[in-house]
């Protein structure tokens, strides 16, 4: 554990140095929701796929098909209020995810750069490129978050030494470690691209 990751947080998914997502999504996948914690145990908030009608959930139970389609997902804090808007345009072969804040104001893009091999996502904002996200171990769920110039500021990893083991007994979370206080617009892509890449694996494994 590093010393950055010792520093107590502000109890909110931006300022913990320690966020555990849950991966069990509700009602038979039907409907995407992860709850978001801290490293003791105390929920930060939630992701949660929304504009999900009848024939979509329908669709997601019976086919594949549902993968090729547009997803919108919110991000919203403890006290359900909105702090991030994550949007899935329809694809073809690669995955893009579009990140606002909750007024719609665009923050930036998160790109899937390649189809075959460890895949990476790059991050940009206003055009510029402001990081990337890698994995290095797709089975092992190791996944590497760095700034534009190469620098590492986050891992996405299955197990943290610092977590409390007794808070987190299952195997459907991972653990987002971030290094420091990051400034926008890396903060929110940090937290946009962290919570909703277990998503984005399951449809792009589905694609193989």
């Amino acid at each position: 554990m590093t010393s950055d990751s010792r520093r107590a947080g502000g109890g909110t998914l931006f300022t913990e140095p320690i966020l555990v997502v849950n991966q069990k999504a509700r009602l038979v996948e039907t409907v995407t929701e992860f709850a978001v914690f801290d490293q003791h145990g105390r929920q930060l908030g939630a992701v949660v796929e929304v504009g999900q009608g009848l024939f979509r959930k329908t669709i997601r139970l019976f086919t594949n098909y549902d993968q090729f389609l547009s997803h919108r997902f919110e991000v919203r804090d403890i006290g359900g209020s909105v702090v991030l808007k994550v949007t899935r345009p329809a694809k073809m072969v690669r995955s893009r995810f579009l990140v606002t804040r909750a007024d719609g104001t665009p923050i930036g893009e998160i790109a899937q750069e390649n189809v075959f091999g460890k895949i990476r996502f790059s991050f940009t904002a206003g055009g510029q490129p402001v990081g990337q996200l890698r994995a290095e171990n797709w089975r092992a769920w190791n996944f590497s978050i760095t700034d534009a110039a190469g620098t590492e500021v986050a891992r996405v990893t299955k197990t943290f030494a610092g977590v409390l083991k007794e808070a987190f007994t299952t195997a459907d979370n991972y653990v987002v470690e971030v290094y420091d206080h990051l400034s926008d617009p890396l903060a929110s892509m940090v937290v946009a691209a962290a919570l909703t890449v277990d998503t984005a694996l399951k449809q792009d494994q589905h694609d193989t």
